[in-house]
């Protein structure tokens, strides 16, 4: 998929990151919102404006660079902020928090592929644009429901893991996004194909 860029393709690519990833924060800034808790609207992230959620090395030339190398990209946004305590329903309320950002992804993804399939190949520049940003939307959906701590999947996985897992996973998010790294780097071999795995089957579902 990201074999071969041209340069209207890596601005595509850096286009659908921040659309995707400006979507992606500001549902988890809603929900926590909607769930009764105002941090992120305080501080300024409960909007679209996907400036207000870019680190300019994790979400942009981090993925940018690994998918110039031909290595997998990962995508990290400044984490939207939240009280836990402010949060309606307690850990299963920070669960939708978490799973609010990824399902918006897919439905992104879904959307574009409508239109892809509505249009067909009649634009060749605007087809190319809706796969590219499918792809980028799917890769945000799977990449954020990996269980890692600070990871959107160990939102949801927290709310149902024993203490003795719980006080685990809280020690590994207070490394924050270094955590990530180093896990992603000793379990390639066992992530990367499920990850490859479930793109290549959501991409066909999505995009035959």
């Amino acid at each position: 998929m990201f074999d071969n860029l041209t340069i209207s393709d890596i601005a595509a690519v850096i286009i659908s990151i921040l659309i995707s990833m400006g979507f992606h924060e500001a549902m988890h800034a809603f929900v926590s919102h909607w769930l009764g808790d105002t941090t992120a609207k305080d501080e300024g992230r409960l909007t679209l404006n996907p400036l207000k959620h870019v680190d300019l090395y994790t979400t942009i030339l981090l993925p940018l660079l690994m998918i110039l190398i031909h290595v997998p990209p990962i995508f990290i946004a400044k984490p939207v902020p939240f009280n836990p305590s402010r949060v309606k329903y307690g850990e299963f309320g920070v669960a939708l928090i978490g799973l609010a950002g990824p399902l918006t992804n897919l439905l992104l993804a879904v959307f574009a592929s409508i239109v892809f399939r509505i249009i067909g190949s009649d634009y060749i520049t605007i087809s190319n644009y809706l796969i590219i940003f499918v792809e980028i939307n799917i890769l945000f959906f799977i990449f954020n429901l990996i269980p890692i701590p600070p990871l959107d999947g160990s939102r949801v996985l927290y709310a149902f893991a024993p203490e003795p897992l719980q006080n685990v996973m809280k020690k590994i998010e207070s490394f924050g996004f270094i955590s990530i790294l180093i896990i992603f780097v000793l379990l390639i071999q066992i992530i990367w194909p499920v990850i490859s795995y479930l793109d290549s089957s959501i991409y066909t579902l999505l995009l035959g």
